[in-house]
């Protein structure tokens, strides 16, 4: 059975259990025994730190908290931390007193924008948790997750990160791929490349996405990758509105690769288009690169990667402000950075992980090191590296719980150029009325296929 057979309907576990079975090491019992006890259910450390700058974790909210309102998915999530102010602000003047809780990408934005650049630090909250379901999958995936034999692909996996017991950097670029999700995913986000001019070149992409592993009505097959399936369509600009892309990707690079279809609005025909991987730019202007969506994505093949460990870092978290509908993009996009007070950062531990490009490989970046919360996975830091091992460009993923959904999420991505000083901002959503919406049912692996990417672009 192959992957267009899969495309064209087949259901989710005939292709799956169709798949080759690999050897793995599983997570001792003792380990799997500390899950939502001694460690948080998926894999964190439960206590603060000795300071108490990072907060213990209660996971005490599941879905909204209490006295929020919110209308359901689609409709803009309130900040249940509206009312707290900054305990302290970072600056050029004291960035020295906290450079070891600071990427290198986050210190070289104090030497380059002096004036402007800061980072407002607010208390540190652990308050939201996922649910029973995927707490259950994760114990899980520490049981029966494993890594085909090439690593370019992973095995059983459920709900969410792989290895949440990671020993190697393998296993744990493997945790951000895999790191919890909305198991489907609809509506437009806007992207924005700003210049050191002030000049901003716009961006729009209209996204379907269904992701079965996070479906908890597809079953968990033995030894066997998923597939995501991505409708996503151009609004802007102008010149290339209506082509629609098509990109079914499984979670084993190596024997299952990734098919990708482009409707072309001029002659109204679908083409099997190559794969698109790599440092392949993307956005206005090709500001990013294909692998770095959301700062990681698509396969591990090109780099070796070292776990380095735990650290704690100011990240990005629980950042409703830069969501706010009354917030405009001319406010929140400053020059050379997003607006500060639009920023929130807090205190949390994340794991740290470096990646190395193999000999003989082609990328634009040498190097990176990306910064993964511990309690998600999600990767909300990364510093990149050209082929000389100078720092080139620094990205950030804002984070927030989303209570529809019962899941985090990354939000606004932003990139920095370090070299020509400009930046994208991506997936915007302030100026946008219909909000995204997440984990609605009734996807089916049949509703992505070649025949549905023609009758949606004519």
């Amino acid at each position: 059975m192959d992957r267009r057979t899969f495309v064209k309907g087949v259901g989710t576990a005939g292709l799956l259990a169709a798949m080759p079975k690999f050897a793995f090491g599983k997570a001792t019992a003792d380990e799997i025994g500390q899950l939502g006890a001694s460690l948080t259910p998926m894999g964190a450390i439960k206590e603060g730190n000795a300071d108490g700058s990072i907060a213990p974790w209660s996971g005490k909210w599941l879905g909204t908290p209490p006295g929020i309102s919110f209308a359901g998915t689609g409709n803009p999530l309130p900040d249940p931390y509206a009312s707290e102010q900054p305990l302290f602000t970072i600056t050029a003047q004291n960035v020295a007193n906290y450079a070891d809780k600071l990427s290198a990408g986050q210190q070289e934005m104090f030497k380059r924008y002096p004036e402007t650049f800061k980072m407002h630090v607010y208390p540190c909250h652990r308050d939201f948790r996922y649910n029973d379901w995927t707490h259950e999958q994760i114990k899980q995936n520490a049981q029966l997750s494993a890594l085909t034999p090439s690593q370019e692909g992973v095995t059983n996996v459920k709900a969410g990160a792989a290895f949440p017991f990671p020993k190697s950097g393998i296993e744990q670029i493997w945790n951000i791929i895999t790191a919890t999700k909305a198991f489907t995913e609809t509506g437009t986000y806007d992207e924005a490349v700003v210049y050191p001019d002030g000049n901003i070149a716009w961006g729009a992409q209209k996204w379907d996405i269904y992701a079965p592993p996070y479906d908890p009505s597809v079953p968990r097959i033995d030894g066997s990758p998923q597939s995501s399936f991505v409708f996503r369509e151009t609004t802007k600009p102008e010149r290339e509105r209506g082509s629609i892309a098509l990109v079914i990707e499984a979670w084993d690079f190596d024997n299952t690769p990734t098919l990708a279809y482009q409707y072309i609005p001029g002659t109204r025909r679908v083409k099997q288009a190559p794969e698109v991987s790599g440092d392949y730019p993307l956005g206005p202007g090709g500001f990013h690169t294909v692998d770095d969506t959301r700062l990681w994505t698509q396969s591990p093949k090109r780099y070796t990667w070292e776990l380095v460990g735990r650290k704690e870092i100011f990240v990005p978290y629980n950042n409703y402000k830069v969501e706010d509908p009354n917030a405009s993009y001319k406010e929140m996009l400053g020059t050379s950075h997003l607006n500060p007070d639009f920023m929130r950062w807090e205190l949390h531990r994340v794991w740290e992980l470096r990646a190395k490009l193999k000999d003989g490989i082609r990328h634009i970046y040498g190097a990176r090191t990306i910064y993964a919360d511990e309690d998600t996975h999600l990767p909300l830091l990364a510093d990149m590296y050209d082929a000389r091992g100078e720092l080139y460009r620094f990205a950030l993923n804002t984070v927030s719980y989303d209570y529809a959904a019962q899941i985090f999420m990354t939000r606004v991505c932003c990139y920095h150029d370090l070299v020509s000083g400009a930046y994208m901002a991506d997936r915007l959503t302030n100026e946008i009325r219909n909000k995204p919406k997440f984990n609605e049912g009734g996807r089916d692996p049949g509703d992505y296929t070649p025949a549905e990417l023609k009758r949606r672009g004519v």
